[in-house]
This record gives structure tokens, sequence and C-alpha cells, in this order.
């Protein structure tokens, strides 16, 4: 497996190493022993996950921005199949990149992961006609503790890679959230 850095430090691609052939291919997503061994080289503490969870999404569904208010998660995402733009925004007060956002494209095609450290918002939108998301988590989900931003929250600033004129499809939550971080 190998690391790749994005525009906030914390966030992190994950490439694994795939081994394929006519016949289709084969690739290990997550070994505790291999993680702590990358994280170490980039000076971190490798996550321990709890829980994982799947998703499947229609095209066009954007669901976040969310996060876990005293309880945060980190999050390692991938997608099986389908496409999708995930989203991060660091939301940690005292961060050097509180309210900076990173994103990328995942798919089952290029096959990242994309890791999410605890006390970020995180959010997608499906650029598929459908995709599967599998996302493993560092706490349990509380629902009680669940917090929402604004998706298209103009202190942020996501570029979404949305058609113009193409509005996502949200959530009751998600189209009536208002809380946002102050910069």
């Amino acid at each position: 497996m190998k690391l790749i850095s994005t525009v906030i430090a914390d966030i992190l691609l994950i490439e694994p190493k795939v081994f394929g052939d006519e016949r289709g291919f084969f690739m290990e997503t997550y070994r505790e022993s291999e993680f702590k061994t990358l994280f170490a080289e980039a000076g971190l503490i490798a996550p321990h996950f709890l829980q994982e969870n799947m998703s499947r999404s229609a095209k066009h569904v954007l669901r976040g921005l969310h996060f876990q208010q005293t309880k945060p998660q980190g999050k390692l995402v991938q997608v099986v199949s389908g496409e999708i733009f995930d989203v991060a925004v660091d939301i940690r007060q005292g961060s050097p990149t509180f309210g900076q956002w990173a994103g990328q494209t995942l798919s089952a095609e290029n096959r990242l992961q994309m890791y999410i450290p605890p006390g970020l918002a995180h959010g997608f939108l499906t650029l598929s006609d459908y995709a599967d998301i599998i996302y493993k988590c560092t706490d349990y989900y509380a629902p009680e503790d669940e917090g929402h931003m604004a998706w298209d929250d103009a202190n942020i600033g996501i570029d979404w890679p949305l058609a113009k004129n193409v509005m996502p499809i949200l959530s009751d939550k998600d189209a009536n959230a208002k809380q946002s971080i102050h910069f």
C-alpha cells in the first residue's frame, strides 16, 4: 500500500497494490499491521477501526456534511462500485487548516481509499448511476451526537462537480442543515 498526501496533511489517500490479469484482480484493502507501518512512516498514529458501514446512493445524491460533535469518528472510505466525489472539511478548532476542505474522486476503477481523521466533517456526491461505499469508522455511530453542516456553505466553498443547473438529491436533514463553522 502507498500513502498519498492531500492539501490537508491528516487526510490521506491510500493506494492499495492491485494484482490483476485476464481473470480479474485481487487487492488487500486493509491490514492493521500495514496501516501501522505506513502511518508511523508518515509520523502519524494509525487508526483503530471499530465499525464498518455500507451505503448505496443514486446519481446526484449528496450525503453530508456530517460529523459527530463529542465522539468524532475517523473514517476510511472506499467505493466498491461506481464513483463518488468524497470531501472532508477540517472543523477542528485551532487546526492550521481549520475551515479548509479536501476532495477526491474515489471509484471502483481507481480503487483509492480516503482516510479522514476524527474531527472533520464528511460528505460525498455520487457521480455514477449509483455507487456502493464501504467505510470503516474509529468510533461507533451515535445519532444523538451527529452534527450537520450545509453542503453549499459559502464560507467553506466546496467545488462540487455538479453540472450547471443540476441540484443534488438531499435528505431532509441535509437540505435543512444550517450549522456552519464560523471562520
